[in-house]
């Protein structure tokens, strides 16, 4: 099945937020991480983030359909990282390697190297996907409540 990006404007803010808060539901629900979790964050939030000429909101299509969508930080200066924040599929549309092709897709766009996200240390699977895409832990880590750490990982 083909995966494409297709980049999101601000007109479908909605959507996008409506699904980032289904996306995300269940590890809210798992970490209670209230402060930090997309699945609390309100719409105006997702607004503003369009309206950031450095951000880059793209749905992740599979056969035609909506799966997911990721938000890229690219501010095109040398020596500024990018940045994947956040990167979601639909839990019914998971495990079908989507979000690897989301990123080999968005590395594709804005350039292979100079890359960096953060993502739930206690979710091994996701960490599993970032190295495997040849991310690497930078050995920063935030403790954000008893249950929930961010990982920080980077790609040169």
């Amino acid at each position: 099945m083909e995966i494409k990006l297709i980049r999101a404007g601000i007109n479908e803010a909605e959507q996008l937020w409506k699904m980032q808060v289904q996306a995300f539901q269940g590890l809210y629900e798992k970490y209670q991480d209230t402060e930090t979790s997309p699945a609390t964050e309100k719409l105006e939030k997702i607004t503003i983030r369009f309206r950031q000429p450095f951000t880059y909101y793209y749905f992740i299509e599979a056969g035609g359909r909506a799966v997911g969508a990721v938000r890229v930080i690219d501010h095109k200066e040398a020596g500024k990282l990018k940045k994947i924040s956040p990167i979601f599929i639909l839990p019914e549309y998971r495990n079908r390697g989507y979000a690897q092709k989301a990123i080999e897709l968005a590395e594709e766009i804005h350039g292979a190297s100079g890359w960096e996200l953060d993502t739930i240390l206690q979710e091994k699977g996701n960490c599993y996907l970032y190295e495997k895409m040849g991310y690497r832990q930078t050995g920063k880590l935030k403790k954000v409540n008893h249950k929930l750490t961010l990982a920080f990982y980077q790609k040169d």
